[in-house]
């Protein structure tokens, strides 16, 4: 949907879209993803003029991120346009709006964090496990094979353990 809604547009702007940079299943949180790393390289040679996307926030989450590619783009003569939010830095207003939407965009996310990790800890303090479920391990047999002289990652192989969680054990033995 957000592709046919940006092709659309092109077409309207008689943009020639050059290539579509899309990741699939990758956080937008994230400043490095497979494709905007392509993006990146793309505007850097000076291979497009504009970047198209859906909302500002499918290309970045922070407002260091943003603005940093921003002063990129400026630098590389690259406008930005967000098509939900009707925003063009092309324009200086575009520019203003960007970053006011941009901060706003930031908060939200920062708000959620703030949720879920208030969450977590009220879920702790009422003794709820949180996060994955703990694997069953047979303690017996991993002390007896630390016992033995056996290294921390040879256990974890003959266990089928991960060497953290062999680690784990044998701390909370020792203490």
């Amino acid at each position: 949907m957000q592709l046919d809604a940006l092709r659309e547009y092109a077409l309207r702007r008689e943009l020639d879209v050059a290539v579509e940079f899309v990741d699939h299943g990758v956080s937008g949180a994230r400043d490095h993803r497979p494709a905007l790393d392509k993006l990146m390289i793309a505007a850097r040679r000076r291979e497009i003029d504009v970047v198209l996307v859906y909302r500002f926030d499918r290309f970045a989450r922070s407002v260091r991120h943003l603005v940093t590619a921003l002063d990129e783009f400026k630098t590389l003569g690259v406008d930005f346009v967000s098509y939900s939010e009707s925003i063009d830095t092309s324009t200086p207003l575009g520019r203003a709006m960007f970053a006011i939407v941009a901060a706003l965009g930031e908060l939200e996310r920062s708000i959620v964090v703030e949720r879920s990790v208030e969450g977590q800890r009220r879920a702790r303090a009422r003794g709820t496990h949180v996060g994955r479920p703990r694997r069953v391990v047979d303690v017996a047999e991993v002390l007896e094979l630390r016992r033995s002289g056996t290294s921390l990652r040879a256990i974890a192989r003959a266990t089928g353990l991960s060497r953290t969680v062999v680690t784990r054990v044998v701390r909370e033995a020792a203490a």
